[in-house]
């Protein structure tokens, strides 16, 4: 099969696995901003921007390395079973120190102490998970990842759904009955990090296959290579996370104390109005990242590279349009309380930083495959910085509104970095022309739809029909030919 079909037919299938739970998961929105208000949502937000931030740390880049050796490994046994032990007994380690010292993290991370033990217990679980995970994509199972992805987050929204919605209802009040003994009025957040924590118990048992009948042998050796190819994409991912994530803690602090976890609340709730670029852009990653190291030694790979970008730039230019013209129906849908549309005026610019996020991630294949992968911490480290010193200037006047533009900022720098170092230490054909084209037309049109005709879709449909039109009419003939092309 042409290997940019087979390419795209298992981004399909990861596309899945990445589309559906996150869809699910997605559904769980309307439920947290139904029942919670802004402060309450804003909470839970920051809980899970943690989580976010540790699970780097817990991973320390050990899913990428593992990629790496994997690949390459005359005893592939041997890399499996050295990076299995290297996750256990880092993630024993780091839980030991954080319920050594839950207080200080408690006060130091504005959480809870109370949650501090369920917090624990799923960073724990989730990390234990990372290496069967690669396995399964290292190995081409995308179906059987797609299948324990897609459990995975309808039991947290099966539970969910039972603790904030139907226990409330069928609780009678008495003191007595197994759902009056588990039911607690105001109890929002515990119950939705109970139902992660099972969800994520459940995903390592399914995943437990990968551990056990396996000869296990540690080979320092090999471990110092993969700890030295990590390192660089830990700190890549800590500085990405920070872009990710940060800014909802930087707005929790900067903020006054009386607005800070609504006006956070707030802007959480509309940024999961770019989940459809989010979905494609990880869908994307998640199959183009083993198909960098298993055809970087085949004859001229840069120019399959080259190609999947420029896809991948005419598919996120369609997304942009489409989200930001229809934002304001996808809102009455996703987001259901009134009380966070305030924050619709930041969907555009957070629809846009998804997309340069996602192109980086396709131009990022020059420091992967060289063994660069110091320039993709430095790549990051700039991000984080851009994100940090904007919105530690701006956030105490414009609010959130920072917080998007540092975003797009720092993911539009990372971009243009990437790029910069790729076309010098391993350079890529891209049609710098055509990829500049969509992107500048997609976000004019984005910015006439959504600020210029304040949303009217009399408008900005017309304007999304006439961009689809420009895709046919340039595109139409290249992908008939990669179909046909067996």
């Amino acid at each position: 099969m042409n290997p940019l079909k087979k390419l795209f037919k298992q981004t399909a299938i990861y596309g899945l696995a990445t589309v559906l739970p996150r869809m699910i998961s997605f559904l769980l929105v309307p439920i947290y901003t139904d029942v919670m208000a802004p402060g309450k949502y804003g909470e839970i937000t920051l809980i899970f921007s943690w989580f976010a931030i540790f699970n780097v740390f817990l991973a320390y880049g050990m899913e990428t390395a593992f990629f790496r050796f994997y690949k390459e490994a005359d005893n592939r046994k041997k890399v499996v079973s050295t990076s299995l032990l290297s996750i256990m007994g880092s993630t024993i380690l780091l839980v030991l120190i954080g319920i050594l010292f839950k207080e200080k993290l408690s006060i130091a991370l504005n959480i809870d102490l109370p949650f501090m033990n369920y917090v624990l217990g799923i960073l724990a679980l989730d990390a234990l998970a990372i290496i069967p995970f690669a396995w399964l994509r290292a190995n081409e199972k995308p179906m059987r990842y797609a299948i324990v992805k897609i459990l995975n987050v309808s039991l947290n929204l099966g539970f969910t759904l039972f603790f904030l919605i139907l226990l409330p209802k069928m609780a009678d009040g008495t003191s007595t009955g197994f759902l009056n003994s588990i039911y607690k009025p105001d109890y929002e957040i515990p119950y939705i990090l109970i139902s992660t924590l099972i969800a994520s118990g459940v995903t390592l048992l399914l995943m437990i296959r990968v551990y056990i009948r396996r000869p296990y042998v540690f080979d320092t050796v090999l471990w110092k290579r993969m700890v030295r190819y990590a390192m660089p994409v830990m700190v890549a991912g800590i500085a990405f996370t920070i872009n990710e994530v940060f800014d909802r803690y930087l707005l929790s602090e900067l903020l006054p104390v009386d607005i800070a976890k609504s006006e956070m609340g707030k802007y959480s709730a509309c940024y999961k109005l770019a989940l459809f670029m989010t979905l494609f852009a990880t869908a994307f990653r998640m199959g183009i990242e083993p198909f960098f190291f298993s055809h970087s030694d085949t004859k001229n790979p840069q120019k399959a590279y080259a190609q999947i970008t420029n896809y991948f730039v005419v598919l996120g230019s369609i997304i942009l349009v489409a989200v930001v013209v229809f934002s304001d129906v996808l809102k009455q849908f996703l987001v259901l309380n009134e009380a966070y549309w305030e924050a619709m005026p930041i969907v555009p610019l957070i629809v846009l930083a998804s997309f340069f996020l996602g192109i980086y991630h396709n131009l990022s294949v020059w420091y992967k495959v060289t063994d660069k992968t110091i320039y993709g911490a430095y790549i990051s480290l700039i991000g984080a910085v851009v994100t940090i010193v904007i919105n530690f200037v701006f956030i105490p006047y414009f609010g959130y509104m920072a917080s998007a533009v540092a975003t797009v900022s720092a993911y539009g720098t990372m971009m243009m970095l990437s790029f910069y170092f790729g076309r010098m230490y391993y350079p890529i054909p891209y049609n710098f022309r055509k990829i500049s084209f969509y992107l500048v037309v997609s976000i004019l049109f984005s910015i006439l739809s959504f600020y210029i005709f304040d949303r009217n879709l009399f408008v900005g449909i017309p304007l999304l029909l006439l961009f689809l039109g420009l895709v046919y009419k340039l595109e139409f003939e290249n992908l008939k030919k990669l179909y046909l092309n067996r």
